[in-house]
């Protein structure tokens, strides 16, 4: 069975497609990062499925759409905690988390150290750096990754398809 050479072009528009509705849930996760967000609620957001947006996402920025989120709440507790008038607690409700056990984990995991440890060294040594430097410094890498975070590259186009 062979297949038109309008497939192929239907495939690659269709991808496309995908790909603008995967950016305007990314985007809206930059935005809307402290609100209570999920995948159900983001999948409706764009007329997918939860499954096929979770799929789809991870091909695109290589992690998950969670994942994603947790590091844009992890970002910005950390100038948060650096800025020093928030405790570790009101800096997680902050940051849009329910769960103080779960923040903590997956900004140990992302930084490389406990919340409140973060802030009080930040508090210690923070001050000699310009802020911009220290949003730099500080930025979260994702377990495995490079120093170049998927999430700042483009989504290959895929090739032709043959069926």
């Amino acid at each position: 069975m062979t297949s038109s050479p309008d497939s192929g072009q239907r495939a690659s528009d269709q991808y496309l497609r995908d790909l603008a509705l995967l950016r305007q849930v990314r985007d809206r996760m930059d935005r809307e990062y402290a609100q209570p967000l999920d995948v159900e609620s983001l999948a409706r957001g764009v007329h997918m499925s939860a499954g096929h947006l979770s799929r789809q996402f991870r091909l695109a920025y290589g992690e998950s759409p969670y994942s994603y989120l947790m590091t844009r709440r992890i970002e910005r507790a950390m100038a948060l905690l650096r800025r020093g008038d928030l405790s570790v607690t009101e800096v997680c409700f902050e940051v849009g988390c329910s769960s103080l056990g779960t923040f903590s984990t997956r900004f140990t995991e992302l930084v490389g150290m406990p919340p409140s440890t973060y802030r009080e060294r930040a508090a210690e040594g923070g001050a000699e750096m310009p802020s911009c430097v220290v949003k730099q410094v500080t930025r979260p890498i994702r377990q495995g990754s490079s120093k170049t975070s998927v999430r700042n590259q483009e989504a290959p186009i895929p090739g032709p398809h043959l069926a």
